[in-house]
């Protein structure tokens, strides 16, 4: 194993993150349980967040801003797979994209584990009057984009200390719906960190702000399925790039699961653009870069 910095991708800091906007007060928060959440009766969502959670002095509030949002929202939460997220440790949560939302839903995923995600996120976030202190008070890591190799390094130091980072490989939302080319960076920072891989797919709040669609913020009642699977295996002498398209073609299979189990379907034919292609909506096809 080389060091991190052998590791680090050359300064390309969408080997790792998210377009999440500029303005985005929420950034990243760890979701709460004011909306009605299905889940197994084995896996119920804790009202605490544990001894670690209360000794944080900024994520605890925002995450109670969620709740209000979700509760206001209305929305029907399903986790599924929520066991894999580990009680203690670090991880790397590695998730689809489709919306600029999904940061808070990925968050919500770990719940159940009473665990906290650190997302990394541009820069950008950070500096903002509003966003900045918040993202720096949760303990996000901000990454530039010409210095991608100082938030790889600290993301590494974040998963040693025993953290979950939040990672959309990605980088950038999906308009086809579907998973697109992924970024090494989320392989990459598991292997160097010996941490596990773990893949996500959240579905449903690409309804409410996605990328080239007016912003519903106030839309009520829209389903969101977090669908959560088994960490990425890393065979012995695995390179990074194996290491990542193993875990597109499991991202893959979980986000088709939850787009197929969704429990809604368009209103009519003007109502289609929020399914893929493949599933008879009108989003655009899958660019043929995408392929793995």
């Amino acid at each position: 194993m080389t060091a991190p910095d052998a590791q680090a991708p050359p300064g390309r800091w969408d080997a790792f993150g998210s377009d999440i906007p500029q303005v985005n007060t929420l950034g990243g928060s760890r979701s709460g349980t004011g909306a009605r959440i299905v889940r197994s009766p084995s896996h119920a969502i804790s009202r605490k967040f544990g001894y670690r959670a209360a000794m944080e002095l900024v994520y605890p509030p925002v995450v109670g801003l969620a709740k209000t949002m979700f509760r206001v929202l209305d929305n029907k939460i399903e986790i599924d797979g929520a066991e894999h997220i580990p009680a203690s440790g670090g991880a790397v949560l590695a998730s689809n994209h489709s919306s600029y939302l999904d940061f808070i839903y990925c968050g919500l995923g770990a719940q159940p584990a009473k665990r906290l995600v650190r997302f990394m996120a541009k820069k950008a976030v950070f500096d903002h009057k509003i966003s900045g202190p918040l993202m720096r008070g949760m303990k996000h890591i901000p990454v530039d984009r010409k210095a991608g190799t100082a938030a790889f390094r600290e993301a590494i130091e974040a998963l040693r200390r025993g953290e979950i980072v939040g990672v959309f490989p990605e980088a950038t939302i999906s308009e086809s719906f579907t998973v697109k080319a992924l970024k090494s960076g989320a392989a990459r920072m598991a292997q160097d960190a010996a941490v596990p891989l773990i893949p996500m797919a959240v579905w449903g709040p690409h309804r409410l702000w996605t990328k080239g669609r007016k912003k519903e913020l106030t839309k009520r009642h829209v389903p969101v399925l977090i669908k959560i699977g088994e960490p990425i295996p890393r065979p012995e002498g695995a390179t990074p790039e194996a290491v990542t398209a193993l875990l597109k073609e499991r991202l893959s299979v979980l986000l088709d699961a939850v787009q197929r189990a969704y429990p809604e379907k368009p209103a009519g034919p003007d109502d289609r653009w929020w399914l893929p292609a493949h599933l008879g909506g009108t989003a655009p096809l899958p660019h043929p870069s995408a392929a793995v």
